[in-house]
């Protein structure tokens, strides 16, 4: 019997990525162009926190879809590799917000 390959068609996880580097660098670019103004850590420190507690949520989900969706494995595995693709961007933002 031949197996079809269907791609496994959840979007949300790439947006999810994406959204948070995207408004992670504004806000980092924000904290160098204002000289390090403390007002924008007020704002990026709650955006921080619910981000990271967000993408563990889609990472979790994704695992369970990993593990019960064994033709699906291959796609699902790029998706996460995207999703921990912000984990060493954001961990070099930190550190270089913390030397300032």
């Amino acid at each position: 019997m031949k197996t079809i390959h269907t791609p496994f068609e959840e979007k949300q996880s790439i947006e999810l990525a994406v959204g948070t580097f995207i408004i992670s660098t504004i806000l980092f670019i924000l904290y160098i162009v204002s000289n390090a103004n403390s007002i924008v850590l007020v704002i990026a420190w709650p955006f921080a926190l619910a981000a990271i507690v967000v993408n563990i949520i889609m990472f979790f989900h994704l695992m369970e879809k990993f593990i019960h969706l064994p033709h699906q494995r291959k796609d699902i595995g790029i998706k996460i590799l995207i999703l921990l693709s912000n984990i060493p961007i954001l961990f070099l933002f930190y550190l270089i917000v913390m030397k300032l």
